[in-house]
C-alpha cells in the first residue's frame, strides 16, 4: 500500500492552555516549559533541540537544527562557527527566528528577534568546557565550505590534532556564541479536532503584551 502523507494525523488531547493561567512574563513560561520537556522528552528527542531560520543576503531564507545552549532574561544563546552560512546570513540580517517542538507535550515554541554576537569572554568559558573531539572539530573544519571527500575533512582533523598535540586548543576566533534577544513569541500548546491554543507574546514599549491567535 502506498504511503498517503496526507492520511498522517494525530490528534492531541494531553492538555490545554487557557488565558486566565498565562502569565505576564513569557520567559517563566518558557522555563517552565523547557523543565517539563527535559523531564519527559525521551532519546532520540533533545529537549534544547530547535530549528533556527535565519535570511541572506538576498532574502532567502534558511532554516537548521542546532541546540540551545542557555537561555535568561537577556536572550536564547546558541554556538557555531561565524563564517558558516548561518553565520553570514546573521551578519547580513541580524533578525532570526528558531522553533523548538516537544512531541511528547504535544508543544511548539516560536521565538523571533535579534541576533547579535556573545561578549568573547563568555564563548570562551562555554568552548573551554566543550570536549577535547568538539575542540578539535571547531578548529577543523570549514563549515559551510565545499569539500572533495570525507577523507578531505578527516585530514583536516589529523593535521589539527596534531598541532593541538601538546596543548588545549583555546577559542579560535571564527567560532563562538550568538544570542537572541526575544522580541516575540507564540506557545502552542495541541488540543483536539485541530483547534489549538496559541498564545502570541510580543515586546512593546520595554514590556509584554500578548493575546490569543486564531489555531
Amino acid at each position: 500500500m502506498p504511503l498517503s502523507l496526507a492520511q498522517m494525523r494525530r490528534n492531541y488531547t494531553l492538555d490545554g492552555l487557557p488565558d486566565e493561567t498565562a502569565p505576564q512574563d513569557p520567559l517563566s513560561l518558557f522555563r517552565q516549559w523547557m523543565q517539563q520537556a527535559r523531564e519527559t522528552e525521551q532519546a532520540p528527542v533533545e529537549a534544547n533541540s530547535m530549528c533556527l531560520a535565519t535570511v541572506d543576503a538576498q532574502g532567502r531564507p534558511h532554516c537548521r537544527v542546532l541546540l540551545l545552549k542557555g537561555f535568561s532574561d537577556a536572550g536564547f544563546t546558541f554556538f557555531g562557527h561565524y563564517q558558516s552560512a548561518k553565520g553570514q546570513d546573521l551578519a547580513a540580517n541580524p533578525h532570526a527566528a528558531m522553533t523548538f517542538f516537544w512531541p511528547a507535550l504535544e508543544r511548539q515554541v516560536r521565538i523571533e528577534g535579534q541576533v547579535a554576537r556573545l561578549d568573547p569572554r563568555l564563548s570562551d568559558a562555554y568552548f573551554d568546557s566543550r570536549s577535547m573531539a568538539s575542540r578539535l572539530g571547531a578548529w577543523a573544519s570549514p563549515q559551510s565550505q565545499p569539500l572533495a571527500d570525507r577523507a578531505q575533512l578527516e585530514a583536516l582533523l589529523a593535521q589539527t590534532a596534531g598541532r593541538f598535540a601538546d596543548q588545549l586548543p583555546p577559542r579560535p576566533e571564527h567560532w563562538g556564541g550568538y544570542c537572541l534577544v526575544p522580541e516575540r513569541l507564540e506557545f502552542w500548546q495541541g488540543r483536539a479536532d485541530r483547534l489549538h491554543d496559541r498564545l502570541d507574546y510580543r515586546l512593546h514599549q520595554g514590556g509584554w503584551t500578548h493575546g490569543r491567535l486564531a489555531p
